[in-house]
């Protein structure tokens, strides 16, 4: 039965805004991991590794794997300091703007339970005039938890996560989050997975929400390894192309209603992606095509690297505000991302060649 908010949208709504949801920065995972393998045990053999990786998978046990990948942390903070008022200090955890954390709340995921606290700055009106006109860094800002030193430093250790305090809602067919990038891709491939379970499947497909990839890419290493692919899809966020400053002579046309956007590159398995253009032209799907020069950044470099190497392809979902408290996608450009992606595996025959020619 189809649920009121996939009418709506065309995707698994709830299930997304779940995800959204929970603070899952890079290296603590967990409560994210936990609401994706919850989806994914309904419908498929599920596991998980040590390192924060959660595995979905279909098809014969003791057939060559296809990997789907999408990271499920997001960017966030680590407690460094407690000062004499309270104040906490945070180091980056992933690649921040200071500017979109002023004034924001944030949730801190402290070990007796979490805690709320807002980011300070020096209010305008007791800056110096030169102060006025300087961006802010992140050395200049504070958690304010409104507490003691005392209370402060009992609960809230050093090397406490925190994330900012912004779920998700629908402006449209628009869905604005913190942590779009890349729940969102974590979610398209276990829904692609979804999407092919009536399949009689000549592979083992294995999705993969992955761990860590804001900070290096180490999950989909490590996860990579495990499952020793013939050849994978990771999908992540890339810039969408008509919000302001953003050069489509550097992007590409990349719009809110363009479907999904696939990589081209050296890195970018050439037979995988024209693969995909066939899948998305022989079953009506929208897609763009987008360079890169060399690597993707996303877990695509480290997948394509695994042992001897993985033929590999990157689907991203145009997204605005990337790495802010309101990062923002269109729910069709969602769903052709998991329609391309199940389209390509199940158009995939028994021993594929994926040498470039």
């Amino acid at each position: 039965m189809t649920s009121n908010s996939e009418q709506n949208t065309g995707i698994n709504r709830d299930f997304l805004f779940a995800l959204l949801s929970q603070a899952a920065p890079s290296g603590l995972e967990r409560r994210a991991a936990d609401v994706w393998k919850a989806e994914a045990s309904a419908f498929a053999r599920v596991s998980e590794d040590h390192y924060g990786n959660v595995y979905a998978e279909l098809g014969p046990q003791d057939a060559p794997a296809i990997a789907l990948m999408g990271h499920l942390d997001e960017i966030g903070l680590i407690v460094s300091h407690v000062g004499d008022e309270g104040f906490l200090s945070v180091l980056p955890v992933g690649g921040w703007d200071p500017q979109v954390l002023v004034g924001q709340r944030i949730r801190l995921l402290a070990p007796g339970g979490d805690l709320i606290g807002v980011i300070g700055k020096k209010a305008i009106h007791v800056m110096e005039t030169e102060e006025r006109s300087k961006a802010s860094k992140l050395e200049d800002l504070w958690i304010d938890v409104g507490l003691s030193k005392e209370t402060a430093q009992e609960r809230i250790p050093v090397g406490t996560y925190g994330v900012i305090e912004q779920g998700p809602i629908m402006v449209g067919d628009k869905i604005v989050s913190r942590a779009l990038d890349n729940r969102v891709g974590a979610f398209v491939v276990l829904e692609a997975l979804k999407a092919l379970k009536d399949t009689d499947l000549k592979h083992r497909v294995v999705a993969v929400g992955t761990s860590q990839e804001e900070i290096g890419l180490f999950g989909a290493q490590m996860g990579g390894h495990r499952l020793d692919p013939i050849a994978g899809i990771a999908v992540d966020v890339t810039h969408e192309t008509k919000q302001s400053g953003v050069s489509e002579k550097k992007y590409g046309v990349i719009h809110f209603g363009s479907g999904a956007n696939l990589g081209v590159g050296p890195t970018s398995s050439p037979v995988v992606v024209r693969q995909l253009q066939e899948a998305a032209r022989k079953n009506g799907i929208p897609f763009t095509l987008g360079a890169n020069t060399s690597r993707t950044g996303t877990d695509a470099d480290a997948l394509t690297r695994v042992r001897s190497g993985v033929p590999t392809a990157v689907v991203s979902i145009p997204n605005r505000y990337m790495h802010s408290p309101s990062e923002m996608v269109d729910a069709h450009d969602v769903k052709a991302c998991i329609d391309i992606i199940a389209a390509w595996v199940g158009d995939l025959e028994e021993g594929p060649d994926f040498t470039r020619v």
